[in-house]
């Protein structure tokens, strides 16, 4: 039986098809993500990523033992990182609607709907407790839908608030969740990939967005100092809008967020790592020792501007139990913040202490089916699963399209 819903509340696809002009085909409904354990990537290195400028104070080539150090840490009550934070999306397929392009052609193009969830998770007295979530639904759709041209801030604002107030979305979200924006994306460019990686990117962009949002709030309340870093899980993606880059001052007080924020990744690209002739040596990283770190490296990404990064390794795991070479590796990202840190790199010190306090956050089982069990950190391992929870199951969300 069909479920019965108010004359006021329409179904997502039928706003988008009545305020847009398009056809919708009701196509089938689908998820578009699909998981697996992290894989190096070994393909074509970007130049600027190469390891070839040390990015801390003390120089060397050599592995440095953390074995120690970590087992010292963890008899001690102190604990130096304090927050944990995770982002994610579901991103689904959810119809197939078609507009006229010039000469009376018609183009289908997909509908693309994300659920996005980031939390944040604390430690306090050896306890990890949620500190915060943030959950929206956002949708991305072919720019071709924007029939007057007037944007983001225009049409799509417009069209995002009438989805907010007409649709069945409204009487269906809990309280962490809400439906944000509908993002563009390119419908006219063939270079640019298959639609719906770039709706998939739309997304994916405003998961990171939210990511900063919730750095900067606990920056604003205070809560990241010398004494309470955040793990972020992934790479550092964030990067300054184009207004905070002609402001000097807001361009540095977007770089002091990040002053005790760490990027720790389960997946990397291991070619990055060069040797004396500047040619690929993978060896290197995947040789690494147990409980040992290496140097740092410092890169900048024209991607992401020209903050600077350091960057170093860790192995976490015996690689006599994992699946491949770079399983039991975690790679580690810092924003170099202070002109000093710049010049001359992180302090060393700094570098071991924070490594040896990431050792002792590595897993300590595989948890079954879980694959990624050893490049996880429990901590991360644990808000991932708090994410998780909190999302809206499959078949509630694409009921509501």
């Amino acid at each position: 039986m069909s479920e019965q819903l108010s004359p006021m509340r329409e179904r997502i696809t039928k706003i988008l098809e009545a305020e847009t002009g398009g056809k919708s085909y009701k196509a089938h409904k689908y998820c578009l993500d699909y998981a697996e354990r992290p894989n190096p990537d070994y393909g074509d290195v970007d130049k600027s990523l190469e390891w070839n400028e040390y990015g801390e104070t003390r120089h060397g080539k050599q592995y440095i033992d953390l074995s120690a150090m970590s087992k010292g840490l963890s008899h001690g009550g102190e604990q130096l990182i304090t927050y944990f934070l995770d982002g994610s999306r579901h991103v689904y397929k959810v119809d197939d609607m078609a507009y006229e392009k010039a000469g009376n052609r018609s183009v289908i193009y997909p509908i693309i709907a994300g659920q996005i969830g980031v939390g944040c998770c604390c430690r306090e007295d050896k306890r990890v407790r949620s500190e915060r979530f943030i959950g929206e639904i956002a949708l991305a759709i072919p720019d071709i839908a924007d029939a007057d041209g007037s944007g983001d801030k225009g049409f799509f604002q417009a069209l995002a608030k009438k989805i907010r107030d007409g649709s069945v979305l409204a009487s269906r979200l809990g309280q962490d969740w809400r439906f944000s924006r509908v993002f563009s994306y390119d419908s006219k460019d063939e270079d640019k990939g298959k639609f719906e990686d770039r709706g998939t990117a739309r997304i994916q962009d405003e998961m990171i967005n939210l990511e900063q949002q919730m750095v900067t709030d606990l920056v604003a309340a205070g809560k990241l100092n010398q004494d309470n870093y955040l793990v972020k899980d992934g790479s550092l993606e964030y990067r300054p809008n184009k207004d905070m880059r002609k402001d000097s001052n807001e361009y540095k007080r977007f770089k002091n967020r990040y002053d005790f924020v760490l990027g720790v990744a389960k997946g990397f690209n291991p070619t990055v790592c060069k040797d004396t002739h500047g040619k690929a040596n993978p060896g290197y990283i995947a040789d690494l020792h147990l409980y040992s770190r290496t140097p740092v490296a410092k890169f900048t990404n024209p991607m992401l501007g020209d903050i600077a990064f350091a960057v170093w390794y860790i192995r976490i795991h015996s690689q006599t139990r994992t699946r491949s070479p770079f399983d039991g590796i975690i790679k580690v990202e810092k924003i170099l913040v202070s002109d000093s840190e710049v010049e001359s790199g992180m302090d060393s010190d700094l570098v071991n202490l924070l490594s040896a306090y990431l050792i002792n956050e590595r897993n300590p089982t595989c948890y079954g089916a879980d694959q990624r069990w050893a490049n996880h950190l429990y901590p991360v391992y644990l808000t991932e699963q708090y994410v998780k929870s909190r999302y809206i199951s499959e078949e509630s969300f694409l009921h509501m399209f």
